[in-house]
């Protein structure tokens, strides 16, 4: 099957430069019309310009295909709205919304000040958030719609120095392993993407030698293909960067039974520690009590 978003309209977010520009390039490139959202700041969120987004909508028009920007903060719920209104006022319909603006405000959680903390918050999970609210009436009606996170290693795994980033990138996990079950029924199939690639953001965490083989261009794919219709399932997450691609994933451990009328020690949790916490025979989760898949065998 060619994937294709022909006739399909899809918002990208953060689409002024690096990652978000090509994702938005790579859709429109497959046939997509493409909101390109881009306030158009520095990398801890300060300033505006109107010229990323301008530039990458030209950029989508000189090669056929069709764009308009859009400056709004995502941060905003109403500027996550305008993004929805934008769309649908333009194209009449809306498909797919990529997550992708972010900003780093890095530093140890010892001296993290409170607006550090609500400022990346802010940014990354509420602006999926004012996005996802606007579009989900529009997608519940159309009976479609694709959505795609973008998370981070950093939530994932941890990384010094970026509490508030990571705890935002990993509230999109959560975001999204809600939002599956509720859009299912219509439909609304829920990703997240982790990606590494040279951008403004990581110009000084890699030497040179990597940065040059990490093109954003390398993951661009993997997120045109989570929001198109060709992708059948919800609720996963990849990694992508120059040269890999994975799957992460939370599981659960098969864990340790015991009678409730026999109230267990604290010595009892210590002794029987290695099998509380032992991941073998370990499954990955559809949502509570049932096993993804157990819940795809369900539906056939």
């Amino acid at each position: 099957m060619t994937v294709s978003y022909e006739g399909q309209v899809a918002i990208v977010s953060g689409a002024g430069r690096g990652l978000g520009r090509s994702y938005a390039m790579e859709i429109a490139k497959l046939g997509g019309k493409v909101v390109v959202n881009d306030l158009g700041g520095s990398v801890t969120g300060e300033a505006s310009d109107a010229r990323p987004a301008e530039e990458v909508v030209a950029e989508i028009k000189a090669a056929g295909g069709e764009a308009v920007a859009n400056f709004d903060s995502v941060s905003s719920y109403e500027g996550g709205y305008n993004m929805i209104k934008q769309a649908m006022d333009t194209w009449g319909r809306l498909d797919t919304i990529v997550c992708n603006a972010g900003i780093l405000r890095d530093r140890a959680i010892h001296n993290m000040s409170e607006d550090e903390w609500d400022q990346v918050l802010a940014v990354h999970l509420k602006g999926c958030y004012t996005l996802v609210r606007h579009a989900w009436p529009v997608f519940r009606q159309q009976s479609y719609g694709r959505v795609v996170f973008a998370t981070s290693g950093s939530g994932l795994w941890g990384n010094f120095g970026q509490a508030n980033y990571a705890a935002a990138k990993m509230g999109m996990v959560g975001f999204m392993n809600t939002l599956k079950l509720e859009g299912e029924k219509y439909n609304i199939n829920v990703h997240c993407l982790g990606p590494a690639a040279a951008t403004r953001m990581t110009e000084n965490l890699m030497p040179q030698e990597r940065l040059d083989q990490m093109s954003p261009d390398h993951v661009a794919p993997v997120v045109a293909f989570l929001g198109s219709s060709s992708c059948t399932e919800s609720g996963l997450v990849i990694e992508a960067a120059g040269g890999h691609y994975n799957r992460a994933q939370m599981v659960k451990g098969p864990g340790v039974d015991f009678d409730t009328n026999d109230f267990k020690s604290v010595d009892w949790v210590e002794e029987n520690w290695g099998k509380i916490t032992s991941l073998e025979g370990a499954q990955a989760m559809w949502g509570m009590g049932q096993t993804r898949e157990e819940h795809y065998a369900a539906k056939g």
